[in-house]
């Protein structure tokens, strides 16, 4: 794995520029109502719009990985097919992934442990054109700063599958799952709070069976990451949800966003 996978939508769904970048994400960190205390995240589920859309609904999520900036080392990011179709889940064959604020080294070892189950694959074809893991990494690299990646194009997989390669990765406090996901897309506004309200109680009662695709375009992996948090006892909680009408966009066809965070009930609190 020695390629590096470039940035295919710089420019368009987020600043090129990496003063630019850094001085937005830094804008929408900010501007987060913080918790003064709350338990590292395990788990993340994000939007991947643009970041005009869906940045600040995002932020509310990742600025509670600041306090574990110098203990998460690995980050396991599932994200939907968009451009290319995946049957299964899909690795890069590539070594890095390229942003506006630097390269991501790939995790080698820990993608070589999920290459045996059957429905993991590598396939670059997947990778090049799709946004929804790679609107993901520079909010992770202001928030985190150096880590390593397992990023993954999930196309038709069961839960079971997904949550499968979720749990051989799960390992402990060093490592963060991230799913990339937009809730319900091209509703009116009103119809799409109540869809995006409903997938966030599922989200909450940790049931895969409560989401389809009319409510998350990244339900494959988000259905994998409800079975394996149900598995390790994580409580989810609901930190943002707004749609495209709520940020930057009319209200006559919205995009849902929501931010959700995952933590072991009990778990000791940290200054935010």
């Amino acid at each position: 794995m020695s390629t590096a996978r470039e940035p295919a939508v710089a420019g368009a769904f987020y600043p090129s520029d990496p003063t630019e970048l850094r001085d937005l994400i830094a804008r929408y960190l900010s501007v987060v109502e913080r918790p003064r205390k709350a338990p590292v995240p395990k788990a993340l589920i994000v939007p991947h719009a643009g970041y005009v859309y869906s940045g600040p609904i995002a932020a509310s999520a990742f600025v509670r990985l600041i306090p574990a900036r110098d203990r998460i080392a690995r980050v396991l990011l599932l994200g939907p097919a968009h451009r290319y179709p995946v049957s299964g889940l899909a690795l890069p064959g590539a070594g890095r992934f390229k942003t506006p604020l630097g390269d991501v080294r790939i995790d080698e070892e820990a993608c070589s442990r999920i290459l045996d189950l059957d429905q993991v694959v590598v396939s670059d074809l997947a990778h090049a054109p799709e946004h929804s893991l790679e609107v993901q990494l520079p909010f992770l690299q202001e928030t985190l700063g150096t880590f390593a990646l397992v990023p993954l194009v999930v196309g038709r997989a069961t839960p079971e599958q997904v949550a499968e390669v979720i749990e051989t990765l799960w390992g402990g406090d060093e490592t963060l799952v991230v799913i990339s996901s937009d809730l319900s897309h091209y509703e009116s506004y009103e119809v799409a709070r109540k869809l995006d309200a409903a997938a966030s109680r599922a989200i909450e009662a940790l049931d895969p069976h409560g989401i389809d695709h009319h409510q998350a375009c990244g339900y494959y992996p988000l259905r994998g990451l409800l079975v394996a948090a149900r598995r390790k006892g994580l409580k989810a909680e609901t930190v943002d949800l707004r749609n495209s009408g709520d940020t930057a966009g009319p209200r006559g066809e919205v995009v849902g966003y929501g931010a959700y965070v995952f933590y072991l009930p009990g778990q000791g609190d940290v200054r935010a």
